[in-house]
């Protein structure tokens, strides 16, 4: 006996569910709906969406500040039948032109250069594309251990080139490089100046640590083309005093001369005047 089976279609579109006029009337019922559930500033019905047969999606405009764009919606449907609509759900959605959250992004990779605080702390990062292996691994994990923890014979992880140069392009243009106004008005680079401190590798060969107290600079990684008015092999030109030493000139248009009578004798042994002796 041969069994016949049959494979349906799948060139054939999905049905499209046919109007439905119950739902389409409830336009008061679903605003109400809205208004009761707390919602403010309901704007103005902007249309009716059928999701299936005998379930339905209004759609109120929200007029509040700060939420243009946004929409209200009410979800209606009704059983088979009947002439009477339900409310599912409602809420509020987003339309064309909304203004939205940035999409949200784990903390360590939002973090950008300058948000980390001095107590902050930053997650390790297995595969850092800025790191290589500080030391040759012998396939011994307990000789590697020994040389890196206890002999000190190097670091877990350093630096590869790709991150070195971008540091170096980093700091050169930056406001320690050569391309700043106090480099400009300075008159002599930080290579020739008593207070740079050269560091080494090969970052040593572009840049120093500057140790001048009295630098802007002081305790930051400069340029050796980089400079400032502390340079310790610079000068200035003798400005003279501010203020001008010359003799006073009395101006004597504006003054007016009157003449002062001497004062009288005082004391016990001063004589009372007449309008004073009580027995003249």
């Amino acid at each position: 006996m041969t069994e016949t089976f049959t494979v349906p279609s799948t060139t054939t579109s999905a049905r499209r569910p046919a109007k439905d006029a119950v739902l389409a009337a409830a336009v008061d019922q679903a605003r109400e709906a809205l208004l009761e559930g707390g919602a403010k500033d309901v704007g103005d019905h902007l249309g009716m969406v059928l999701e299936a047969d005998r379930l339905a999606t209004h759609y109120f405009a929200a007029t509040s500040p700060g939420y243009e764009g946004w929409r209200w919606y009410v979800t209606v449907s009704r059983i088979s039948r009947s002439r009477t609509a339900t409310v599912c759900e409602s809420g509020l959605l987003p339309g064309d032109g909304a203004l939205l959250a940035p999409a949200w992004l784990p903390w360590a990779d939002r973090l950008a250069p300058g948000d980390l605080g001095p107590t902050d702390r930053l997650p390790y990062v297995a595969e850092d594309e800025r790191l290589e292996p500080g030391y040759l691994a012998t396939g011994d994990p307990e000789e590697d251990r020994i040389a890196i923890a206890e002999l000190g014979l190097g670091r877990d992880r350093v630096m590869n080139r790709k991150a070195i140069d971008a540091a170096a392009s980093r700091w050169y243009a930056g406001s320690q490089g050569p391309d700043t106004a106090g480099t400009k008005a300075a008159g002599a680079n930080c290579a020739e100046c008593g207070f740079i401190v050269r560091i080494a590798g090969s970052l040593g060969t572009v840049f120093g640590v500057c140790a001048n107290e009295w630098s802007p600079d002081d305790g930051k990684v400069v340029a050796l083309d980089h400079g400032c008015g502390a340079h310790s092999e610079t000068d200035v030109p003798p400005q003279g005093h501010e203020w001008q030493q010359s003799a006073p000139h009395l101006d004597e248009t504006d003054i007016e001369v009157v003449a002062v009578q001497p004062a009288a004798p005082s004391g016990p042994d001063a004589e009372p005047s007449p309008e004073e002796d009580p027995i003249a």
